[in-house]
């Protein structure tokens, strides 16, 4: 039985830098999305968590403040447009009229209600289009399996129609699963279908949704006289995101293979996979459903998009510098990327800096970093080999041509003389 839950949902994709400006506009001009800013006494705890560099690069608004913030508001929207595509980082929220409330399966389904939606992007052109949802009238911990599992696979181009009848919603807002498809594909746009080739294969950043899920179980499914062994089969279902009928073939080995699990309080286990971060923990302690779900969507959150962008934007420059006419164009942006984000401590706190560097290792970030370095230093050194080459092809030219000048001036001179 589950105490409570959320699940947020998240979806990557790419806007043209050059176009960014005018995508911003676009954010800006639809009343339904309003830019947040974050202000320093409304979400101090986010603004202690992370060190002055990196909160200056995902939370660039915490500087407006007082007068600054007076003017913000008074500029016109062009003025905003520009203000905001400067800044490394930009938020807007997407408001409905009511409240997003559907069901998964048919006639006794799953309630779910859409409680937030959230636009990230980052001028580099990397953004996500993210959110939460909450199921309603039931605290089964196999509704919320169904639902994750269900849920993450609505946006994915390969979806069929019969899958979509799996998921159905009750709102005036939204018809049916068709319509979230399609508002993602307004916020984001038709031409957002960014693939990047990655070993020879294309991974398709909006194939399917990342998860970030929380849930705190009843104490009477974990405490200190019922062993977690009793629940591990669904804890593992649920960090990899799996539907709560996975029996066949169970393998606890191969399940825990390319999960990465954070054990630091005894009724807290953080789960990190490719494609997923999960955390479940008990009621037997007050601070696991009062304290460490609003840690969790909030400070934590902002880490795991943190390590999403890096791994987007590595993955992007891995492509890009297999292309020698644009290695020195991404050259610098690589170095930027390096000293601004890359070579950063994020957090002091214990907890956040081993869920961060946990999130490294689970998405690979050291390998793909080591990749790309490799790949600049060897294609940037075949690069000045080759210009050294043709430096000294043009000093022989040079050369030759000063010698046959000089040899006709002097056969001339020699034909005067005599």
């Amino acid at each position: 039985m589950t105490k409570y839950q959320y699940t947020y949902f998240i979806h990557p994709y790419i806007i043209d830098e050059t176009k960014y400006d005018k995508y911003i506009l676009k954010l800006l001009k639809d009343k339904k999305c309003v830019y947040k800013t974050f202000e320093k006494e409304k979400d101090l705890d986010i603004y202690n968590f992370f060190l002055p560099n990196i909160r200056a690069f995902m939370f660039p608004s915490f500087e407006l403040r007082g007068e600054k913030l007076k003017e913000f508001n008074s500029l016109k929207i062009e003025d905003k447009k520009r203000k905001i595509s400067k800044d490394t980082a930009a938020y807007f929220t997407y408001n409905f009229a009511e409240d997003i409330q559907g069901k998964v399966g048919t006639e006794n389904g799953i309630f779910f209600k859409i409680e937030e939606i959230e636009i990230i992007c980052f001028n580099s052109g990397i953004c996500f289009f993210t959110m939460k949802t909450h199921l309603e009238n039931t605290n089964k911990f196999m509704d919320l399996l169904n639902f994750n599992y269900r849920f993450k696979g609505i946006n994915s181009e390969f979806a069929s129609l019969r899958d979509y009848e799996n998921i159905k919603i009750q709102t005036d807002t939204f018809k049916d699963m068709k319509d979230i498809t399609e508002l993602i594909t307004q916020i984001t746009g038709i031409n957002t279908k960014a693939k990047i080739k990655n070993n020879d294969s294309e991974e398709i950043l909006n194939s399917q949704f990342y998860t970030y899920s929380y849930v705190c179980v009843e104490t009477s499914n974990w405490n200190e006289k019922t062993d977690f062994i009793n629940i591990e089969n669904d804890f593992l279902k649920f960090a990899n995101v799996l539907p709560s009928d996975y029996n066949s073939d169970f393998n606890k080995a191969n399940l825990e293979h390319n999960l990465h699990i954070i054990e630091r309080l005894k009724y807290v286990k953080t789960t990190v996979s490719n494609m997923s971060s999960n955390i479940m923990c008990s009621g037997i302690d007050t601070y696991n459903y009062t304290k460490l779900p609003y840690e969790y969507e909030n400070q934590y959150f902002y880490l795991y998009i943190l390590s999403l962008y890096k791994k987007i934007f590595l993955m992007r420059l891995d492509y890009e510098f297999k292309q020698y006419d644009t290695i020195i164009k991404r050259k610098d942006i690589f170095i930027k990327f390096t000293k601004q984000v890359w070579n950063k401590e994020v957090t002091l706190d214990d907890s956040g800096a081993l869920y961060y560097k946990t999130l490294n290792r689970a998405l690979d970030l050291n390998g793909l970093y080591s990749e790309i370095q490799n790949k600049y230093e060897v294609i940037y050194k075949d690069l000045n080999i080759e210009k050294n080459n043709v430096y000294y092809s043009l000093m022989v030219i040079l050369l030759i041509f000063s010698l046959v000048f000089n040899t006709v001036n002097i056969i001339i001179l020699m034909y005067l003389l005599s």
